[in-house]
């Protein structure tokens, strides 16, 4: 999630990323006091509102993050249509889907750089006491950049196997998969060593 970027620009980019993270820790708590149908209807409305607020173009590439979420709906709705709870199912789908629109609305608007100098803000107390934040914001960081690089190489690897056997790849690139994971993170670490490493 921390790794969404929105393709156009929004007036929110330009708020600072501190005060996102505390409305989205407010919101999410309000979402979750209530148990009532109609206001996480109305919340789930006002959320799309404001996913469409900045254009089509934003909507969209919002919409692609919340969908990745179907599995978990499809799952929910059936478990609580078989218990007879349908309308609570229909309250936790609305939440989940909001909670997460509204995560993702703060992660997309919000650059690399300022989401790093937040977390180390919120770290300070933890550094005079000893933690190395240096190394928890380069982590974030690392975490962000790797994702993205290793799903291209993941979707090169089944593509490659792909070419090669009518079957499907499925666990068969655990491996290959996993030593490029690990010949990326040595290639990282020797660039830290030769860099100073983490020490603030």
């Amino acid at each position: 999630m921390i790794s969404l970027t929105s393709p156009v620009k929004t007036r929110a980019h330009r708020w600072p990323a501190g005060v996102k993270l505390g409305l989205l820790c407010a919101a999410t708590v309000i979402l979750f006091m209530q148990q009532n149908i109609a206001f996480q209807l109305a919340a789930f409305a006002g959320t799309a509102v404001i996913y469409c607020l900045p254009g089509a173009a934003f909507a969209r590439a919002g919409g692609r993050t919340v969908w990745r979420l179907w599995p978990f709906v499809v799952l929910v709705i059936i478990w609580h249509l078989v218990t007879g709870a349908a309308e609570q199912g229909a309250i936790i789908v609305l939440r989940m889907l909001t909670a997460v629109a509204l995560a993702n609305l703060v992660t997309m608007t919000t650059t690399l750089n300022q989401m790093i100098a937040a977390v180390m803000w919120l770290a300070a107390p933890l550094a005079r006491a000893g933690l190395n934040t240096r190394a928890l914001a380069l982590g974030i960081a690392l975490v962000v950049r790797f994702t993205p690089a290793l799903a291209d190489k993941g979707t090169a690897l089944t593509q490659a196997w792909t070419a090669r056997s009518p079957r499907r790849a499925s666990w068969r690139i655990i491996l290959p998969f996993a030593v490029l994971a690990i010949d990326d993170a040595e290639h990282v670490a020797e660039a830290l060593r030769a860099r100073g490493g983490t020490n603030p």
